[in-house]
């Protein structure tokens, strides 16, 4: 055999070898076990990532799309399809809100509600607060009304206040969402009413919480089960509200630790969604899902979610100082 044709044949059989050995890569990720595909969160900047191999839970949960996040260390323990589209709902007020509260120089400051930006809220059944067209509502109200009931009327209000619109106001929102490295979210509105445009991940909801709460207006008011508003010029008394996932959940706590708070959503195309915070053995944890099956009528799958992952979490030995 000649040279030349030693060396062919040399080529191809090193050719052979790293087909073979591509072919073997391949075949082991198929058989690896679906629990630990463990995507970390989209963003470097906020050191969330994923857990250690042993740490990697086993979770029965109903909703298609569900993470769980331990705080401490921004590890995700736990996560089902946690970087599929879904619509958010009315998650989408957790980034209303802490981008209003980044906004306002004085939450103490009236708001106007004018009269236009009821009708259309009205016309798409969003859910609402209980404020009138015209009243004058201090900002700190509608930052709760926004985040307790779930009040479309307080998130567009404050939109109209601080960017003259909606729709800039969902501008500041989407920066917002690109400084936290939430790469596959976009918003288009302040309430999460169904559009094709306005979309994230549980992933990148859960990256949202974990840094909002690090605000602690934003934690004050995303904790709180009841608050009651200031006299308006339309409601002298005020008005109370209530957390949406009260309502849902009637007992908030479990073996360890306690749901201590968390906002609820629902339209028809993303399903009942939840990102919720639980203390357990003196540590955060953070579960948010979507695409639940059901309504408000129904049973509260993503509810009964959150408890069974933060029960599947292990007892800590030590408490966390």
């Amino acid at each position: 055999m000649t040279r030349k044709g030693r060396k062919r044949r040399r080529g191809m059989r090193r050719l052979g070898n790293l087909a073979a050995v591509f072919l073997l890569l391949v075949l082991l990720l198929l058989l690896l076990p679906a629990g630990r595909q463990i995507q970390g969160l989209v963003s470097e900047k906020t050191g969330l990532g994923s857990a250690a191999p042993g740490e990697v839970l086993q979770i029965d949960v109903k909703s298609p799309n569900a993470v769980l996040l331990r705080r401490e260390d921004g590890r995700i323990l736990f996560q089902k399809s946690g970087g599929e589209k879904i619509y958010p709902a009315s998650l989408t007020k957790i980034m209303t809100v802490l981008t209003a509260i980044e906004q306002l120089p004085d939450l103490d400051e009236e708001i106007l509600l004018s009269a236009e930006l009821f009708d259309p809220l009205y016309a798409q059944g969003a859910s609402m607060a209980g404020f009138q067209p015209g009243e004058q509502v201090k900002a700190r109200d509608l930052l709760y009304g926004a985040m307790l009931p779930s009040g479309a009327e307080c998130c567009v209000g404050l939109a109209e206040k601080i960017a003259g619109s909606e729709d800039g106001f969902a501008s500041l929102m989407n920066k917002k969402a690109e400084k936290l490295g939430m790469k596959q979210t976009h918003f288009s509105n302040t309430t999460g009413l169904p559009d094709e445009n306005h979309y994230s991940t549980v992933e990148d909801i859960a990256c949202l919480l974990d840094n909002a709460l690090k605000n602690d207006t934003f934690r004050e008011i995303f904790t709180s089960s009841r608050y009651s508003t200031g006299g308006t010029n339309l409601h002298p008394e005020g008005i109370t509200f209530y957390s949406t996932l009260s309502q849902s959940l009637e007992d908030p706590s479990f073996p360890g630790g306690e749901i201590e708070g968390g906002k609820t959503g629902y339209t028809q195309e993303a399903g009942l969604c939840l990102a919720s915070l639980a203390m357990k053995d003196g540590r955060e944890y953070i579960f948010v899902s979507a695409k639940g099956e059901g309504n408000h009528q129904t049973e509260p799958v993503h509810a009964q979610d959150a408890l069974c992952a933060y029960k599947a979490i292990p007892a800590s030995r030590e408490r966390a100082d």
